[in-house]
């Protein structure tokens, strides 16, 4: 008799959620899952408020924050739908409260295109300034007290939104193009974006308990946020912001669940109908994709193959929550994840239970690969430094997450990556997958599967890696007077060979 993998994962489930905010220090977390557009698990764990013993239900409001990129990417083709504009068409046709300009008049224009698979050149920061306040003096101009008046966008960007680099240059994650197709969705169809989200998103997909703001819809229901720090839960301030359409949802397990069963029905739930079933599926059809082995970038969405299956997802983060969507639309399967505690963990949480669901191993058992021989024969050819192309404010999060740059190097007989700083720093090994192809190579980390693939140039040598890790990133072969890990070294032995000699001085005896 056939094992079936969903009631398998079900009947585990609850020990799993268990482990899993035991192992993170959560509060608490919502898990909805949807086959066939029926709900056929839905549940609350832990508590919604500490400080009130209130606990998480499938009714508990938690901000879904960046999946709310996906319902503005909907709002978006649903005007695409009607003949309002063409994806090629540049966003500043259709724009009029303010413009998005490079400060290269000879910029190719941004297109609508661009802004929903994050090619749109625009940077982490509204400016260059924003980015570095940010960072240095953790200063932002973008949190607003609730119940306080939201600045319209064309207030907050100062009338212009400035690009780093050209569109289609790069792959860099863009709040700014989001809260922006979202001021396209309000300058294209007149009416403001959070009610036309209510009118022709939610309402129309039953979702009466979902908004964009904090408003009567949402708010009686809203979970606390809380900040895990040196063992202890600190609660997380709530605020709102001016770049709407890029993460500022307010939504609950049940009320997700009525959108999981449309993303995997063509558009349409029981209650009505958002898209063509034509246009979701463009949606979730790769849009950008560095190599075939690697993730990609639909429109509004992420796409990943799970070994052979296709899946759509989005994850999100504020301050005190972080969320994950998955949905593999052929095999009608999706489920929605979240916590109230801030935990990037909910994001390869989600992807195991989908993977769970569908039948497939966890990512832990996967590597080494049985049966695949290393190729260290072309390995010299990868080792080297490796840096993003330019742009500081589009390569913000390649700053935070590896320290500017990384290193492919060979120990032990294994060859290995590691970072200038953060996670990465102490080295990765990676290994090889593919028999007939010795440029691609994996690596699992906590459940996390990052995926690489090297290029060659027209000559045949290597000069590029291409990273997917639930993101993407592109890194440049440089020559390693360049790297900023030697840089560092070197000034470090000039400064040991100064304090060296100068300590030689200070205690050589004088001649008199």
């Amino acid at each position: 008799m056939a094992v079936d993998p969903v009631k398998t994962t079900l009947k585990k489930l609850d020990e799993h959620v268990a482990r899993m905010m035991n192992k993170n220090l959560l509060s608490g977390m919502g898990l909805g899952i949807v086959q066939n557009g029926k709900v056929i698990f839905a549940k609350g764990f832990g508590l919604a408020n500490a400080a009130a013993k209130t606990p998480v239900t499938p009714d508990t409001v938690f901000r879904i924050a960046s999946i709310s990129k996906t319902f503005t990417a909907i709002g978006v083709m649903q005007l695409w739908e009607q003949g309002k504009f063409q994806l090629d068409d540049p966003i500043n046709d259709h724009l009029t409260s303010f413009k998005v300009l490079h400060d290269d008049p000879s910029a190719p224009p941004v297109t609508i295109r661009h802004m929903l698979t994050h090619t749109s050149g625009i940077g982490e920061a509204k400016s260059l300034g924003e980015l570095v306040g940010g960072m240095l003096l953790n200063l932002s101009s973008d949190r607003v007290k609730p119940g306080d008046p939201i600045p319209p966008l064309a207030e907050y960007y100062n009338s212009v939104l400035k690009p780093d680099v050209y569109p289609g240059e790069k792959w860099a994650y863009a709040n700014h193009a989001f809260s922006t197709l979202g001021q396209l969705i309000e300058d294209v169809s007149g009416e403001p974006f959070p009610e036309y989200m209510i009118r022709h998103v939610f309402e129309p997909l039953g979702m009466n308990k979902t908004d964009y703001l904090f408003s009567s819809r949402v708010r009686d229901g809203l979970a606390q946020g809380y900040e895990a720090k040196n063992g202890r839960l600190k609660p997380a301030d709530l605020f709102e912001f001016p770049d709407l359409g890029a993460g500022s949802v307010y939504s609950s397990v049940d009320e997700m669940s009525l959108y999981l069963a449309a993303l995997m029905n063509g558009g349409k739930n029981e209650h009505g109908s958002v898209l063509n079933p034509e246009t979701l599926k463009l949606m979730m059809t790769p849009q950008y994709q560095e190599d075939p082995y690697l993730a990609a970038m639909g429109l509004g969405f992420m796409l990943e193959n799970e070994d052979g299956h296709w899946a759509a997802w989005h994850g999100g983060a504020l301050p005190g929550f972080n969320s994950a969507l998955w949905v593999a639309p052929e095999e009608k399967l999706g489920l929605i994840v979240w916590s109230n505690t801030a935990t990037r963990a909910i994001y390869y949480f989600g992807e195991g239970i989908l993977r769970s669901l569908l039948g497939l191993p966890d990512y832990e058992e996967r590597l080494p690969k049985p049966g695949v021989i290393n190729n260290p024969h072309i390995w010299q050819e990868l080792v080297g430094t490796y840096k993003p192309s330019r742009g500081f404010n589009s390569n913000a999060r390649i700053w935070f997450t590896f320290g500017g740059e990384v290193e492919i190097y060979v120990r032990d007989n294994q060859l290995m990556m590691r970072a200038l700083a953060g996670p990465m720093k102490n080295g990765l090994p990676l290994y090889s997958t593919d028999p007939e192809n010795p440029l691609v190579y994996e690596n699992v980390t906590n459940g996390k599967l990052s995926r690489f693939a090297f290029k060659q140039n027209n000559l045949g040598q290597v000069d590029r890696l291409d990273m997917t890790a639930l993101s993407f990133y592109s890194f440049y072969k440089k020559p390693m007077i360049e790297s900023l890990r030697f840089q560092s070294r070197v000034a470090a032995g000039i400064v040991t060979g100064f304090g060296l000699l100068l300590l030689k001085r200070l205690l050589t005896p004088k001649k008199r």
